[in-house]
């Protein structure tokens, strides 16, 4: 009997396997390397590696090729949206890898130790934090470039659950507010073993569809790669319930990790618990995860079933745009403002997702980009304002903030104004492209939809402004710790472009429409 081996385009997947390679090598570290000299050596590490991965993405620009027996698809889509995150996972790593706001950093010196225990407390004022977490973080973002180039539902659900494990891990690494962090971790794993169980069980009926249909010459009938899914939903005779309600239970685990509603309710007690880096972390790079695989998912698997579940999803995105615009309004902690601001902008980008039209992908992938960008740069100044307990995130503290730190108070508010969508940022011009999508693929009920949250939305990140800017700093006002050389990276990269985007997006724009065609 002769076993023949899939074939795999190794320059292809370069970067994926970079990125893993790193991963590995950080858990040998981690084991191996003295503990006084991990930090440097993961920081190092991880920042080298995902710089490596990026250089060697761009030099496969013009790949476009599925490979590894069909089950990676490395084409325009695959290869934007995984230098996206590999950008932003730079990002997030300097913040990550920020020691000079904290002694030790963000992160808890030993997970194991009791909260509120004398060691507890020793840890949380000398102990150096936990070096863990960058191996755990290359792991997510490898699966994260996997995930979004995925060309089976299979190879998805592997990398969904190898970018999803190390964030929940993550989550309950606070070094301060223990219990908050652990609780918000256990949440974030629950859930998303629910999603994950909805999933694979969506796969198993989508496969069951297939069934009828023969894929290629010499191959079994039936299948869950993306080609046979697409043959089926446009030319199988079944029934094709099993599709509907797989394709269902799919959207369903998607959708969890896009934070659109109903699946939304994990994100503000993570996005509060969970420390600030790894918060930034999520909100920039799953969200680029997530959409990424929902497009692909969409457009290339169940296009022909795009008149049945366009409603519906229609109506998700409505409900999401009105549920985190509306709940925003009632916050009183920052993180939980931005994660329902980050829930309202998952309505927005379906509403790109849902045009239906090559713009629609073009203008979903470059309102990821500058979502990224911009919701890392507005977490890396949460990290700033402290005081003896850490973090203040309490809005009531951030008055009169403006009066007593008005360049960073500057640098918050305008933030704030690219999420409201003012012009002449980034997320003025994202709102823009994905409306506009959405009007020429005849969406105008979403557009109407989506002008109106974002009206209601302003509302929050105004009064953000107006309590910075015109209150009193009053006893309780923190103060703007002094970043160190990594934050300071990190908000520069963020801002500047947010204000690049927004003044001059033709570049980025054109890249995002020229990558945006899949192979199948």
């Amino acid at each position: 009997m002769t076993i023949k081996f899939p074939d795999f385009d190794y320059a292809a997947i370069a970067p994926i396997l970079i990125v893993f390679g790193v991963a590995a090598i950080g858990i040998l570290v981690e084991a191996f390397v003295p503990k006084r000299g991990r930090y440097l050596t993961q920081l190092v590490l991880a920042l080298t590696g995902l710089v490596a991965a990026l250089i060697v993405l761009i030099t496969q620009a013009d790949t476009r090729v599925v490979t590894a027996g069909q089950a990676i698809a490395i084409d325009g889509p695959a290869l934007f949206l995984q230098g996206s995150i590999i950008v932003l996972a730079i990002m997030s790593v300097l913040l990550i890898g920020e020691r000079a706001l904290e002694k030790g950093g963000p992160f808890v010196a030993q997970a194991a130790i009791t909260v509120g225990s004398e060691d507890d407390r020793k840890q949380a004022a000398h102990a150096d934090g936990a070096t863990e977490v960058y191996p755990l973080a290359t792991f997510a973002i490898g699966g994260m470039m996997l995930f979004v180039s995925a060309n089976d539902l299979l190879t998805m659900f592997i990398a969904l659950e190898v970018l999803s494990l190390p964030l929940y891990l993550m989550c309950a690494l606070a070094r301060r507010r223990r219990l908050v962090s652990q609780e918000a971790a256990l949440k974030y794993f629950m859930l998303g073993a629910y999603a994950s169980a909805f999933f694979l069980f969506g796969v198993a009926l989508v496969y069951g569809f297939t069934s009828s249909v023969q894929a290629a010459p010499g191959r079994q009938a039936g299948g869950v790669d993306f080609a046979t899914i697409h043959a089926a939903a446009t030319a199988s005779p079944a029934n094709r319930a099993l599709l509907f309600a797989g394709l269902a239970m799919i959207a369903i685990g998607l959708l969890f990790k896009a934070a659109a509603a109903p699946f939304h309710v994990w994100t503000p007690d993570v996005y509060q618990g969970a420390p600030t880096p790894v918060t930034g972390f999520m909100a920039a790079c799953t969200k680029v995860a997530a959409f990424g695989a929902l497009l692909r998912v969409l457009y290339v698997a169940f296009d022909g079933a795009r008149w049945d579940f366009t409603p519906v999803l229609g109506a998700i995105a409505i409900l999401t745009m009105l549920v985190g615009a509306v709940l925003a309004v009632t916050q009183t902690d920052l993180k939980r403002l931005l994660a329902y601001s980050s829930i309202a902008n998952a309505g927005y980008l379906l509403v790109g997702v849902l045009a239906g039209v090559r713009e629609g992908i073009s203008s979903t992938m470059f309102y990821l980009v500058a979502y990224g960008f911009t919701v890392i740069a507005a977490f890396a100044v949460v990290t700033l304002v402290r005081d003896a307990d850490g973090e203040a995130t309490h809005l009531s503290r951030w008055a009169g903030l403006g009066r007593r730190s008005p360049v960073f108070a500057g640098v918050f508010t305008f933030i704030l104004l690219a999420f409201a969508g003012i012009p002449l940022t980034s997320g003025f011009i994202s709102k823009f492209a994905v409306f506009g999508a959405a009007l020429d693929g005849g969406q105008t009920w979403l557009v109407i939809a989506g002008v109106i949250t974002s009206m209601i939305l302003a509302f929050p990140y105004l009064r953000v402004v107006v309590m910075m800017w015109l209150s009193e700093p009053g006893e309780s006002t923190p103060t703007i710790a002094v970043p160190g050389a990594l934050t300071a990276a990190a908000l520069v990269i963020g801002v500047a472009a947010t204000l690049v985007l927004g003044v001059a997006p033709a570049p980025l724009l054109n890249l995002s429409d020229t990558a945006a065609q899949f192979i199948r």
